[in-house]
């Protein structure tokens, strides 16, 4: 039982946040520039007006096999820095590096395209090797000046896990400001599943998501849990890493890392039911730690070898 909770909290709170989708329903597939536009148009009043204080709407669906998490948004940046900040891998890793269960990712060329080498595990600190390896393909599946889409994607997880993706796609507003929609999702066999149920009946079983179901006794709202819950809370979770790296911009370089981390941080105790799960300075310490090791990490790759 205490390996099955172990694997539970593996596929939980890490795999789940590499940010997997299920081919059958990726709605970012979809998303053509008039489509993601006209999206826009549909969601006015709920951007307006939600439980986030911010112009965001999140979605998240269950088909048998698999959960999809979907948020669109209005991010206060113009299309020109939104484009060039996320059309690269490395960019990519940075804000995969701000969520607590990534522990390392390093891009790399592989033939002609890119890869994200990601580890993923707890969300405390965690040496590389007792950590979850997954890579994924990156790839800017479209680009102009009026339209971005960049794909990832893992064909492999732990766990029986499997077709992980996330996707970006993102649209100029006449206002100045960018629309976007992150979409993510994954498909799971058995052992997943299993892992998942553990997870869900134990260390797991009070957290909820962020669509309301319902109402308790005394009012209050009724949160989502299960599945989709733990979806919904890595979707907000990823969507605010790429609000916190887009914020730092601003920031001379050398001040950027610390900047990100706060702020990615400061925006998640903004939904302490859903996201708190540590400390700001158990966060913060465990980071640069994290940081660290992946200098070192890319020196060690990088170095010349003896003799050349």
């Amino acid at each position: 039982m205490k390996a099955l909770r172990t694997s539970a909290r593996f596929l939980a709170v890490g795999l789940l946040c590499t940010g997997a989708v299920i081919a059958p329903v990726n709605k970012a597939d979809a998303n053509s520039p008039g489509e993601l536009r006209a999206k826009y148009g549909a969601l006015q009043d709920r951007l307006s007006v939600n439980q986030f204080h911010r112009p965001l709407y999140l979605d998240s669906s269950e088909t048998r096999g698999g959960v999809a998490g979907d948020i669109y948004a209005l991010v206060n940046h113009p299309f020109a820095t939104v484009g060039a900040a996320l059309n690269s891998p490395g960019n990519w890793c940075d804000i995969l590096n701000l969520h607590l269960n990534t522990k390392y990712c390093r891009a790399s060329t592989a033939g002609e395209g890119s890869v994200l080498d990601v580890s993923i595990g707890t969300k405390h600190g965690q040496p590389l090797d007792k950590a979850h390896r997954v890579v994924f393909a990156y790839r800017v599946a479209a680009q102009s000046p009026s339209y971005l889409r960049v794909r990832l994607n893992a064909d492999q997880g732990p766990f029986s896990t499997s077709d992980y993706r996330i996707v970006l796609a993102a649209v100029p507003l006449e206002n100045g400001l960018t629309f976007i929609h992150l979409s993510y999702s994954y498909a799971y066999g058995l052992a997943g599943q299993l892992a998942m149920q553990a997870y869900l009946a134990t260390i797991g079983r009070d957290k909820v998501g962020f669509t309301v179901v319902g109402t308790h006794p005394d009012g209050r709202f009724l949160h989502i849990g299960g599945l989709r819950g733990v979806v919904e809370r890595n979707t907000m979770r990823y969507y605010l890493a790429i609000e916190a790296y887009l914020g730092a911009l601003s920031a001379p370089p050398q001040a950027r890392l610390e900047m990100r981390l706060h702020d990615w941080f400061a925006a998640i105790e903004r939904y302490p039911r859903q996201l708190h799960e540590l400390e700001q300075s158990e966060y913060l310490d465990m980071k640069r730690k994290e940081h660290l090791r992946q200098q070192a990490e890319t020196r060690a790759i990088t170095r010349p070898a003896p003799g050349t």
